[in-house]
């Protein structure tokens, strides 16, 4: 099948993240930021085979371009399950190379999956056999004691002779014995630098860069290596905790000049809420994943306060987005409150 690299706009990604990145948070990721690409929790191949296949796949027509990103080591399984999610239409496939907890390991696929590289390979001809879509793999630096010079070299080769032209990389290695999936977040350390000279090294694959990226050097990211070093930047947790600095740097990204709309936004996810809770999804299922849009600003607490307790209260609806924006709106004196009375 012919296989495409450079269509979508990687840019500025938004990690899968897994309880995080459901279909609420991705339709209200995209409110912030129109033109990020957005991933789907982690989905395993075994689940899409023996699972509710509208319940794992479905999404709004208004996320895309959407990621499907799926774990496991098994070929035929992986072909099977990107075969099964064909009618959803999603961008791209991803396959999960960098999750270091021990569920996934004792799955024998996420991180551990870096110490055979060949097997990543044959997975990934699999998979590319039933799609016309890019199949991509997302990764870390390393395991363990792996060298992540000649280690990680000889997994992105591998993983790119079979076909692969895109790789997310965290950077920072796994230790998949001792650390937690949260240290493994936080301890290891950062290696920007071991991740540029593999974009150096291989200059005809797209290489995503992911891992710790804050406010400050997210910034300097996207002003200077995207387009030069690195095809595009990947945030996780900062896009779903400040959502607020996402759209910030979106606009930085696409030479936007109007500032970021909360009010608008808030319109929107209103509207959104309002359909979702006809169809029976609690309210809460959906704000849960806004708490942080207001971070940074003055009212950010009264925001969190109204949609964190009030959210889970009997009866509540919709209307209670306004109502918490407007709480954020009057503590910073925003003029813009009046387009939400």
């Amino acid at each position: 099948m012919t296989h495409r690299k450079n269509i979508i706009d990687r840019r500025l990604c938004v990690a899968p993240m897994m309880e995080w990145t459901d279909r609420h948070c991705r339709y209200f990721l995209r409110q912030v930021a129109p033109d990020a690409l957005l991933f789907t929790e982690m989905v395993t191949a075994a689940a899409l085979i023996h699972g509710n296949l509208d319940r794992l796949l479905d999404h709004d027509a208004a996320e895309a371009p959407l990621v499907l990103q799926l774990g496991d080591s098994q070929p035929d399984r992986l072909a099977r399950a990107v075969a099964l999610a064909a009618p959803w239409t999603f961008a791209e496939i991803n396959l999960n190379v960098g999750c270091p907890s021990d569920r996934v390991q004792s799955g024998k696929f996420g991180a551990c999956l870096m110490a055979e590289p060949e097997l990543v390979a044959s997975c990934c001809r699999a998979m590319m056999d039933e799609t016309d879509v890019p199949v991509t793999v997302k990764c870390r630096i390393g395991i363990d004691d792996m060298d992540p010079q000649t280690g990680l070299d000889r997994f992105v080769d591998a993983v790119a002779d079979a076909g692969a032209q895109v790789i997310y990389l965290h950077a920072r290695k796994a230790w998949l014995n001792g650390l937690s999936p949260k240290e493994n977040r936080e301890i290891p350390p950062l290696d920007y630098g071991r991740a540029e000279r593999l974009a150096r090294r291989r200059p005809d694959l797209d290489i995503i860069l992911n891992g710790g990226l804050t406010d400050r050097d997210m910034t300097s990211a996207m002003l200077q290596p995207v387009g030069q070093i690195f095809a595009g930047v990947m945030l996780g947790r900062a896009a779903y905790k400040t959502p607020y600095q996402l759209g910030l740097f979106h606009q930085i990204l696409h030479n936007k000049t109007a500032p970021i709309d909360l009010v608008d936004i808030a319109l929107k996810m209103t509207d959104y809420a309002e359909q979702q809770i006809k169809t029976g999804v609690p309210l809460q299922a959906i704000t849960r994943h806004m708490l942080g849009l207001c971070a940074g600003l003055k009212g950010a607490r009264a925001f969190r306060r109204e949609l964190g307790e009030q959210a889970r209260m009997p009866g509540a609806d919709w209307t209670l987005i306004e109502t918490a924006l407007k709480a954020c709106l009057r503590e910073n004196k925003n003029p813009d409150e009046k387009k939400v009375a």
